[in-house]
């Protein structure tokens, strides 16, 4: 049965906030570059009806930026480049595992 009622298995928040002040922020991690890339891997994995990306303001982790956090769960990565995100989507989305090295508290 298809599922056309649009429950997620999973919400990616990917923040993309950008600090006026010049202060440390996502934004200047390409995080808005990254979420898009996100979207269209996981469309081309055909894993639109699966798994739903999201753009979110400032998260507060700035510290650890740029991150991203997967509901339900509520697992929080930080991660540097498109390879990390594909870690992510293959290991976590597709396998259900979470990437160890990515995690942040």
């Amino acid at each position: 049965m298809e599922n056309n009622n649009h429950h997620f298995k999973y919400h990616v928040f990917f923040c993309t906030n950008l600090r006026e002040n010049g202060k440390e922020c996502c934004a200047n991690y390409n995080a808005a570059e990254i979420r898009d890339y996100a979207k269209q891997a996981c469309k081309a994995k055909q894993l639109n009806e699966k798994v739903r990306i999201n753009n979110a303001g400032c998260l507060g982790r700035c510290e650890h930026g740029p991150v991203a956090v997967v509901y339900p769960e509520g697992t929080w990565y930080k991660y540097l480049d498109k390879s990390d995100i594909d870690e992510i989507i293959e290991e976590h989305l597709i396998n259900g595992k979470k990437i160890e090295h990515l995690l942040i508290d």
